[in-house]
């Protein structure tokens, strides 16, 4: 499986994730993006033993876009903390159907997971283990009933960026958990992390990655934006 990869130097390795992909490990038995980069490293550097890549973020297994890996334990202690104060700028894009009410919003609600399930639900802030979601939204594009929408996450929750539009009442095109209604079964689900930006754990420079949905259905139905993020 080749992978793309952004950047790397002596402490990070920043790549595209592809879709439908496990990030780490998982009960599918499927080939998952952190041990197929340690393969990679041990492979193209000829390194004896294991190799250590941390895993900073997550993306869900259908989403495709920009992920960090840490290559030394210093630098994944240092973007754990960047993450966890609120520091790594993370914009997505994303396929709706319908169009949201205000061109420009910021969500809020409450969220709990019920981990059985493998699922997140709309709740209220009193409920035990529910916690707060913010993102922020702009559409950028609208057509043949879709909308192109560009979502700037405040917090990291699981779902958060599928559940709170769907909440909203434009649920994700492709999105056959939190969308059934609208979504025939085989649809890809239309979520992208496009960039991410944060400060390099050692030098502190600031750095930002970008990375683009591929020209197909339904990202290249939204006409006027498409020649910015097809490749």
């Amino acid at each position: 499986m080749h992978i793309h990869i952004l950047y790397e130097d002596n402490h990070l390795l920043v790549v595209e994730k592809p879709v439908n992909v496990p990030v780490q490990e998982d009960a599918s038995g499927d080939p998952d993006l952190l041990s197929l980069l340690k393969d990679d490293i041990k492979r193209r550097y000829q390194k004896p033993g294991n190799v250590f890549l941390g895993l900073v973020h997550r993306l869900d297994r259908p989403v495709g876009g920009v992920m960090v890996f840490a290559k030394t334990s210093k630098a994944a202690s240092r973007l754990a903390d960047v993450l966890r104060k609120g520091d790594m700028g993370r914009e997505y894009l994303a396929v709706v159907h319908g169009q949201p009410r205000k061109r420009e919003a910021t969500l809020e609600h409450f969220l709990w997971k019920d981990t059985k399930k493998n699922k997140v639900y709309v709740t209220n802030s009193k409920r035990e283990g529910a916690k707060r979601a913010i993102l922020s939204y702009e559409v950028l594009d609208h057509a043949r009933n879709h909308s192109l929408v560009a979502v700037t996450l405040q917090t990291g929750r699981s779902h958060q960026i599928r559940v709170q539009l769907a909440e909203s009442g434009t649920p994700l095109y492709g999105d056959q958990k939190y969308g059934e209604k609208h979504n025939r079964p085989g649809e890809q689900l239309a979520l992208w992390a496009h960039r991410l930006e944060f400060p390099h754990p050692t030098t502190k420079e600031w750095l930002s990655f970008e990375s683009m949905p591929p020209n197909v259905h339904p990202w290249n139905a939204l006409q006027k934006e498409t020649s910015m993020y097809a490749r």
